[in-house]
């Protein structure tokens, strides 16, 4: 199935969940954001959203420094 991830096409299971993208991208224990069609996708539900085809997902890096 298709999804579109931070605006470029990508190939995912039928019946993915956001924690199985999390796995995939190998971005496990990374301190991060999930967005999908504009709506904010709590970590805490991260092993229960799944996709669907032609989801816009946006997914963003949290950068310390000082």
């Amino acid at each position: 199935m298709n999804i579109m991830l931070n605006g470029e096409p990508y190939e995912i299971s039928e019946g993915a969940t956001a924690q199985n993208l999390i796995e995939q991208l190998e971005l496990v224990g990374k301190r991060l954001a999930m967005e999908v069609n504009q709506e904010i996708v709590p970590r805490s539900t991260f092993h229960e959203h799944q996709f669907q085809t032609d989801d816009h997902v946006e997914i963003v890096h949290a950068i310390g420094g000082g």
